[in-house]
């Protein structure tokens, strides 16, 4: 609510403030974020500018998304739908968690006609907006469910998506155990965010400023932290690599 509101104010604003020209705009925000930047405590400098640039990356993707007409443009830009499709084999059961609104689901439904996809997220709205999207697309082969996975009785697959899902729980190894469990799944497709992504994320770990991308992470994973969690809850990597600041991996159940 209050970043609609925001929102709605900025709209407004800004029919006044783009009178001003680029030039001179650009001018006026960079001396202030300087000015903001400034004082004995560098540290304390610091870790205002970064809370500011986070502002500034939450406006850029609430313009992307607006720019890809609801759906944000890394789906397209980053091709990690691919990443997925790829790894499917057509008329295998596929099961996406926290499959949002369902972006992914269907384009894997689409390009496997033979698999059937199940797409399960604890928010409904999400889960709203994947059947309109499943019917504007004509995709039968697909269903989406209301709930939290660790609730649902057992939903059998073959493959199991947790696309941007890891960092959001808390007891992973439980949660990865609990879903080889009920799925029997034997393949599992997983993509985090590396915390090695770039230098200023350590740097702001240092500092104690917050370094996480989404106030609901739990982890942002290193290379060897996201093996070790792997491991741990006896799946086996078969394949992975990082891109886009983000660890992909294939991983076996092999018990």
């Amino acid at each position: 609510m209050k970043k609609k509101i925001i929102l709605s104010i900025a709209n407004f604003i800004s029919i006044f403030w783009c009178l001003l020209p680029f030039k001179l705009r650009k001018f006026l925000f960079t001396s202030l974020f300087i000015i903001e930047s400034r004082g004995k405590n560098t540290k304390a400098g610091l870790k205002r500018i970064f809370k500011i640039k986070d502002n500034l990356d939450w406006i850029i993707n609430e313009r992307a998304i607006i720019y890809g007409n609801g759906i944000h443009p890394k789906h397209k830009v980053t091709t990690y739908h691919k990443f997925f499709i790829d790894r499917v084999c057509d008329g295998e059961i596929v099961l996406d968690v926290g499959c949002g609104n369902g972006t992914v689901a269907i384009d894997i439904a689409s390009q496997r006609p033979k698999s059937f996809v199940i797409g399960v997220d604890i928010n409904v709205k999400n889960i709203e907006a994947a059947n309109k999207q499943k019917i504007k697309n004509s995709v039968s082969n697909i269903n989406f469910i209301f709930g939290d996975i660790s609730s649902q009785t057992n939903i059998n697959s073959d493959v199991v998506i947790l696309s941007n899902i890891l960092e959001h729980i808390n007891k992973r190894k439980e949660f990865l155990e609990n879903i080889i469990l009920k799925t029997s799944a034997k393949k599992f497709l997983i993509r985090v965010p590396l915390f090695e992504r770039d230098w200023q994320i350590a740097f702001r770990k240092e500092i104690g400023s917050y370094y996480f991308s989404d106030q609901d992470h739990k982890i942002e994973h290193t290379l060897e932290e996201f093996k070790n969690e792997i491991l741990l809850s006896k799946l086996k990597i078969t394949e992975i690599f990082t891109i886009w600041g983000e660890i992909w991996a294939t991983c076996v159940n092999d018990q």
